[in-house]
Formats: C-alpha cells, sequence, structure tokens
C-alpha cells in the first residue's frame, strides 16, 4: 500500500471514529445535568414537561402583557417563545419587532392556540433531540448508574405445539422480534428510561433499565400482555352519541364509560375512547368515541404476522396482517356478517384503528384508508400486542451503583494515569519516537472509544478494566518495532532502510502476538457473561485498535518525519545515533 494511500486509511478511520465518537464527548461534555434527566425521562414524562413549561411561559407573557408592561422579555427566560414567535414572524412574511416584548410576542400568533402548539413544539423538539443525542451516546451499565436487570425466556416449545409444527429458523427469529419489540413498546409506559433490550441466545431477552428499582413493578410490566381484539362496531349508535356530547360534553362518565341516556347504547355493546398517535409517540385521545359490540369478533392470538405495504394502483398505504386457519375461519364468518359495516381494532380498551368491511376476508387481511405513519404504527399494535410466545422471567434483580458518578470519574482517571505514564515511559526510553507512540496512542483511544459509541455498546467497571489493560499492552508493538529499527541503526543502516526493516521485521511477531490476544479474547465474549464479556469485548476492540495505530499510524508519522520533515536521522535512543 503506498503512502498516500496509508494516509487516505488514517484519516478516513480517524473522522469515522470522530463521528460516532462526538455524541458521547457531546452528552457527558457538554450537555447539562439537568437536560440529560429531561432526555433520559419517557415519553409522557417529556410530554407533561413540554406541555407545563409552554403554559408557563404563555401564562407569564399574558399577564405581562394585560398589565400593560411595555419593558423587554428576558431573553433567558422567554428564549423558547421569542424563538417561536420570530418563526411565526418569518412564516407569516411580517416584520420582526425591533424589540420583544410581551406584547410584540403574542401579536405573532394567529391565536392563543397556536401560540401553545409552537411553544410546546420547540419544547418538544428540543428535549428529543437531547433524547436521540443521548441513544446515540455510549451507555453506562447498571454497575455505574444502577437500575434493574432481568432474564426473560421465551417458550418457543410452546408456540411450536400452538402452530403445529416445528418452527423453523425465520419463526424463531420473527418471534424473537416481535417479543423484544413488545417488551420495548410497553416499559416506556412505566415512566422508566428507556432500557436496553437485547436477545441472548436462541431463546431469552436480557433487559436492562436503568435508574428502575421496584422489581414488582417490573415484573408487572414485563409479564403484562396487551389485550388485542376486533369488534364490531354500530355506526348508528356511535353517531346518537355524538351528537347527543356535543350539547353534553360531560356526558360520558369516564369510570363507567357509560351515558345517562340508556337508549343511546344497545344492550350488549360498550363506549370505548378512540386513540391516535401524537407528537411524541404516545397514545392520545382523539375526543371521539364508539360504540362497540361488547363480544369480540376475533381475539388478537390468532394473527400471525402483519405488515405494511402499499396498493399496487393507488400507492396508497394498507397495513396488512395474516391469520391462522382457525382464526381465518372466525374472520370470514365475521366480515360475511357485517359487509360495508364498520370494525375496530382494539387494544387494551383503547380503540386503536376503525376499518370498513368491503368483502368477506378469510386469511389475509388488508386495512386501508390510513396514511403512512398510521398504517406503520396500526402494524406494529397488530404485531406486538398479539403475542404469540409466552414469556417468563428467569432472572430479575435490582441493582444499586457501584460506582456511581465519583467512581466513573475515577475509572477515567485510570485511563488518563496510565496513559500519561506509558507515554512519559516511551519518551524518556525512546527519545523522539516516543512522541510518535504518543500520538498513535492517542489515536487508539480515540478509536475504541469510536467503536463503543458506533456499535451502541455499554460502558462497565469491567469495561474500563478493559481499556486500561489495552493501554499497556498497545505500546508492545511500538516497542518491538522500535527495538527492531535499534538493531538496524547499529549495523550502519540509514533512516529509511532502517524504518522499512523495523516494520517488516516485526510485522510476524506483533500479529501473532496480538492474533493470540484477539482469540483468548473472543473466546471470552462468546462464551462468558456480564462482567467478563465486557472485558472481553473491550479488549477486543483494544487489540485490533493498536494493530492499526501501531502498524498505519506510526509508520506514516515516520514517512511524515521522512518526507516533509526532511529528517536525516531517527531518534530512538541514547546511545543509538
Amino acid at each position: 500500500m503506498s503512502k498516500f494511500q496509508r494516509l487516505l486509511v488514517v484519516l478516513a478511520v480517524i473522522a469515522i471514529s470522530f463521528a460516532f465518537l462526538w455524541p458521547t464527548v457531546s452528552w457527558y461534555g457538554l450537555t447539562p445535568k439537568a437536560d440529560q434527566a429531561l432526555a433520559l425521562g419517557s415519553r409522557e414524562q417529556i410530554r407533561e414537561y413540554s406541555r407545563a413549561m409552554a403554559i408557563t411561559d404563555l401564562t407569564a407573557l399574558k399577564a405581562s402583557a394585560a398589565s400593560g408592561d411595555e419593558s423587554k422579555l428576558d431573553t433567558t427566560k422567554f428564549a423558547t417563545v421569542i424563538q417561536g414567535a420570530s418563526k411565526a414572524y418569518t412564516v407569516s412574511k411580517k416584520a420582526k419587532p425591533s424589540s420583544w416584548t410581551a406584547k410584540t410576542a403574542l401579536a405573532a400568533f394567529a391565536s392563543e392556540k397556536a401560540a401553545y402548539d409552537a411553544v410546546e413544539n420547540i419544547y418538544r423538539s428540543r428535549v428529543l433531540a437531547l433524547k436521540a443525542k443521548q441513544k446515540k451516546a455510549v451507555k453506562l451499565g447498571l454497575d455505574l448508574s444502577g437500575g434493574m436487570s432481568a432474564i426473560i425466556q421465551a417458550d418457543l416449545d410452546a408456540l411450536s405445539k400452538k402452530v403445529g409444527h416445528t418452527l423453523s429458523a425465520a419463526e424463531r427469529t420473527d418471534a424473537m422480534k416481535r417479543a423484544i419489540e413488545s417488551l420495548n413498546s410497553r416499559i416506556d409506559k412505566f415512566g422508566l428510561s428507556e432500557p436496553t433490550i437485547r436477545q441472548q441466545g436462541d431463546d431469552q431477552i436480557y433487559i436492562e433499565m436503568p435508574g428502575a428499582a421496584d422489581p414488582e413493578k417490573i415484573n408487572e410490566l414485563l409479564m403484562g400482555r396487551g389485550k388485542l381484539a376486533f369488534h364490531m362496531v354500530d355506526d348508528s349508535a356511535t353517531s346518537k352519541l355524538a351528537t347527543y356530547l356535543e350539547s353534553n360534553p360531560l356526558g360520558v362518565d369516564e369510570k363507567t364509560m357509560t351515558v345517562a341516556d340508556k337508549s343511546i347504547v344497545p344492550a350488549g355493546f360498550v363506549i370505548r375512547k378512540y386513540y391516535k398517535k401524537d407528537s411524541y409517540g404516545l397514545d392520545e385521545f382523539t375526543g371521539r368515541y364508539m360504540v362497540l359490540n361488547a363480544t369480540p369478533g376475533l381475539d388478537g392470538t390468532h394473527i400471525t404476522n402483519a405488515s405494511t405495504s402499499s396498493d399496487s394502483i393507488t400507492g396508497q398505504p394498507e397495513t396488512i396482517f395474516q391469520l391462522d386457519k382457525e382464526g381465518g375461519e372466525i374472520f370470514y364468518a365475521m366480515t360475511s356478517a357485517h359487509v360495508k359495516e364498520t370494525m375496530a381494532v382494539v387494544l387494551d380498551d383503547k380503540v386503536k384503528a376503525g376499518a370498513s368491511i368491503s368483502e368477506a376476508i378469510r386469511d389475509s387481511v388488508r386495512m386501508t384508508g390510513f396514511s403512512a405513519e398510521e398504517s406503520a404504527n396500526l402494524a406494529l399494535v397488530l404485531r406486538t400486542a398479539a403475542l404469540p410466545v409466552e414469556l417468563s422471567p428467569v432472572n430479575t434483580q435490582a441493582v444499586g451503583a457501584s460506582l456511581g458518578e465519583d467512581a466513573v470519574k475515577s475509572g477515567i482517571m485510570a485511563i488518563t494515569v496510565g496513559f500519561i505514564l506509558v507515554i512519559a515511559f516511551m519518551l524518556l526510553y525512546y527519545k523522539g519516537s516516543g512522541i510518535n507512540a504518543a500520538i498513535a496512542q492517542i489515536v487508539n483511544l480515540v478509536i475504541m472509544v469510536g467503536v463503543l459509541s458506533a456499535f451502541g455498546l455499554t460502558l462497565s467497571l469491567s469495561s474500563i478494566a478493559g481499556f486500561v489493560l489495552t493501554i499497556g499492552m498497545s505500546v508492545d508493538a511500538n516497542v518491538l518495532i522500535f527495538e527492531r529499527m535499534k538493531e538496524e541503526l547499529r549495523a550502519g543502516k540509514g533512516r529509511v532502510a532502517a524504518i522499512r526493516a523495523g516494520f517488516d521485521k516485526a510485522f510476524w511477531t506483533i500479529m501473532d502476538s496480538n492474533l493470540t490476544t484477539l482469540i483468548a479474547a473472543l473466546f471470552l465474549a462468546q462464551l462468558g457473561s456480564g462482567p467478563i464479556q465486557g472485558f472481553a469485548i473491550s479488549l477486543s476492540i483494544g487489540t485490533i485498535s493498536s494493530l492499526f495505530t501501531a502498524l498505519f499510524v506510526s509508520h506514516l508519522i515516520y514517512d511524515f518525519e521522512t518526507d516533509v520533515l526532511k529528517m536525516k536521522h531517527v531518534s530512538i535512543s541514547w546511545r543509538v545515533k
């Protein structure tokens, strides 16, 4: 590989590593603790915060305007309002005021509702952007942050008996994927920080929930199963109820879901609320009620798969789901008897969708009339709520933060001190070539943390130990190369020949030693679990990155010194000139 090609490779690796590393630096180094706490909350908490802040800001603004206060707004306190008002002036193509007062800020909006929506949207976007940043940053393990860990067993054998045949590899993979999706969708409802959920082995799911400390609450959450069913809608009664509520807005008793006028809802029918996903991705009551047959026409457990597609002619989004044999017969009988009527998809007593039955349907069902986002949400509801595989806890435990913030700082300090001592030794022993090793180790550290961020790996106590060990070991390659170069210089070779021979003759020794370390680390990562696995993964990353920096980066630095700085000698020892 030519020098120019090596330069391109090194620059590309460093650039990619910095790109993956930046979210971690930005999150832990540049994001205030208060903002971190907001972003780590559940989406319900984010919604409550955004709405409360919007109401607080606008209430203060209205009070100031009503009192005739013409003083300038505090740009720190009302920064969000000013941002929203500025955008509103731009959209309406009106001239922005020379100074921001309560009156000029409110004048930017067409109505109080518009002002509220604009301000809430800014708060929401800001916190959700922080949440997105946090997802890209390196996660702290339970030993650093505390929380809950659980191992959930999926009973795939029971699923095989239910479907009547041995599950194929694709079916097993799909069942586990749906189980993980279902758990992910349930956990955020309980106001927990977003969890780490991953498959462990063929039939287990490992869950980490930082910050959660109530095992009973977690058990209820994990074992809770969404109840999905299809109900026929009484369109006439639904229309009567809507008309009734126009003159009686509070006519529905929210506790019993009944109305005082018993003639509206026929016997055997119930009232249910209609929900849509809001801008936070959460269920929000639309204000509509539907009158449903109390007895479901079909249970959601008969669904075998659900996906989204688009009509080949119109291009309109559609949700497609398949039923098992028994479910197909039930659904065919139901749809045959109710053509041109409305069917509701109900999850946990919430109406998630309503669709008109155009014809009798047996196995594969297509539901249209939704936007692309609505179609995707409905497919997710059908896929996760009708979870076919039974889940049971193998191990659930509360974990206290064994290290905490002070110990995290101590871990970082250990890495820093170890790094400084190693570099100090290299500088004292190898003189100018020690600078070469120092630069290589800095690049090595950036690559290691960048890889950790890129793959969404978790930083734990054992990972920190792996990195500390790697920093001490990573200079081995430099030492081997430098000692070979010293031998060549003693033999009378010049700078260029000594450098080339040093790298060439040390290459296989370096590869052999690092390869054996890598093999051991990979076996530990595969066979070990918990702390052992974390240590092995960080050691593997460090071994590979140190190989790259020793063979590529170090060599490139020497080439730079020779070709650009025009150095004639190698500063590598106090006894070799």
